[in-house]
């Protein structure tokens, strides 16, 4: 992402400034971290144009109570944020505000793939 040009009180200032695919990438598997309550270091980040703007593919795991802890108080579910659908799309709604809030790049979508399931005895990860 690149910008032609920079205001510094109101100045406007020749120049560019570029965020790297790399800066994004990390960018955007802390934002996919934080929002599934898993490891950056699990996540998988790509980037494809999309009519001009940036769209996220992410594949990454989530993580989920005990099987044995929802058999026993299927309210454990609710604790965790809701279904794994449910958290999924939220997710995906708090991952392109962050990206983009910090670093002004314009996403189209995110598009999220779970790969697996993290068990947690806790409740959601923030």
């Amino acid at each position: 992402m690149s910008s032609p040009a920079s205001t510094l009180q109101g100045q406007v200032l020749a120049g560019h400034n570029r965020i790297s695919t790399q800066a994004l990438t990390s960018l955007a598997r802390a934002a996919a971290a934080e929002a599934l309550g898993v490891p950056a270091q699990d996540i998988r980040a790509d980037w494809s144009d999309d009519d001009g703007l940036l769209a996220l593919s992410l594949v990454a795991p989530i993580h989920i109570p005990p099987l044995k802890a929802v058999a026993a108080d299927a309210a454990r579910v609710a604790a965790f944020g809701g279904s794994i659908w449910d958290r999924t799309v939220t997710a995906k709604a708090r991952i392109l505000a962050t990206v983009t809030a910090l670093s002004g790049a314009r996403l189209s979508r995110v598009d999220i793939r779970i790969s697996g399931a993290r068990i947690s005895e806790g409740g959601r990860v923030k």
